[in-house]
């Protein structure tokens, strides 16, 4: 048995592999006997790992964000993969191999970057075309946000996520100022650049995505305005009213108070990124929820606590729909061209 991937396991089979502790739950069965369930996490995904025998002495034998060896047998529970573990030892630090905890973008993380900057790069206002400059120079920054996620578990929440998230954020923004020619373009790329900054303090991610504690403290929202403030300190004559205007985008981008956001969104600029924000994380939870499920007969997915609903994966398909599409669907009735009816 060697070590295997969460994402290579497989029912009735047994494996030994590593794993990191993303949690652990001491309960109880209906007949008093204890039990530990644990959330195991490798850079390919994440399992449930159940421990019934001598569960009270293993408890002690590691903590949460421990990295332990186990030989387990992979089961099926209600639809579910989870791995009922036999024995298991803790890991030293100098056995660990952090990369192998830690899930990663699945794109190219240079090109997604050599793309924003492209963007950047279009933006015509010389003030704010400086500031960009300012952050692609910055080495140090740069390294933090294209290695950062872009959250702990909601949505691209990866190595290189916030990197991700950020470019698509930014490509939508250039697709509705064109259908918006009212909106102030150069305004809206810089703060589709800038929106997520903070995140790159946020957050740590040595074995496994945590909040750091100014990221509990303060949150990404206000380091991120911090971040750009001090960048346009470093821009002589920079306008007040514009400096003003992109922090207001900032700090506006969640939308609501409850959200997170010190501000709701007052200018026209601030609601598309608002919108165009919540689209993108909200598209990405989606994705990744409908792929989770795409082996489950049902069409639906389990309920998600985030969206706080069921979501429909589509009809089922027919046994037929493949030959039809081989056969062009030559069975069904013939195509009408649309101006057949005018």
């Amino acid at each position: 048995m060697g070590k295997i991937l969460v994402s290579e396991l497989e029912a009735n089979k047994e494996y030994e592999t590593v794993l990191l502790v993303g949690s652990k739950t001491l309960a109880h069965t209906r007949a008093g006997k204890p039990y530990l369930t644990l959330r195991l996490v490798d850079s390919s995904g994440t399992i449930t790992g159940r421990i019934w025998e001598d569960a009270l002495n293993k408890n002690k034998m590691f903590n949460e964000q421990d990295v332990i060896r186990v030989r387990a047998r992979c089961e099926e529970y209600q639809g579910n993969l989870q791995l009922n573990i036999l024995s298991l030892e803790r890991l030293e630090k100098g056995e660990i191999n952090p990369e192998d905890f830690l899930p990663r973008c699945p794109k190219n993380i240079d090109d997604l970057w050599m793309r924003l900057k492209e963007i950047a790069q279009s933006v015509n206002n010389r003030y704010l075309l400086e500031l960009l400059h300012l952050f692609f120079e910055d080495q140090e920054l740069v390294t933090r946000f294209r290695n950062a996620p872009a959250a702990k578990a909601l949505h691209h929440a990866y190595l290189g996520g916030l990197l991700e998230h950020t470019l698509s954020v930014c490509e939508l923004l250039l697709k509705v100022s064109s259908h918006y020619p009212e909106l102030d373009r150069d305004l809206l790329v810089t703060a589709g650049v800038f929106h997520d900054i903070g995140k790159v303090e946020e957050f740590t991610y040595d074995l496994a995505i945590e909040y750091s504690e100014v990221g509990r403290l303060v949150g990404h929202v206000v380091l991120g305005v911090n971040i750009v403030e001090k960048k346009i300190r470093q821009i002589r004559g920079f306008p007040e009213e514009l400096a003003v205007l992109l922090k207001h985008m900032i700090i506006s981008h969640h939308g609501h108070l409850e959200f997170g956001s010190a501000k709701r969104p007052k200018t026209r600029e601030a609601f598309v990124l608002y919108y165009v924000d919540d689209l993108d994380a909200k598209m990405d939870a989606l994705n990744k929820l409908i792929e989770a499920e795409k082996d489950s007969p049902s069409p639906w997915t389990p309920y998600s606590r985030s969206l706080e609903r069921f979501i429909f994966k589509g009809w089922p398909e027919n046994e037929n729909d493949g030959e039809n599409k081989e056969a062009g669907d030559k069975s069904g009735p013939e195509q009408l061209s649309i101006f057949s009816f005018l």
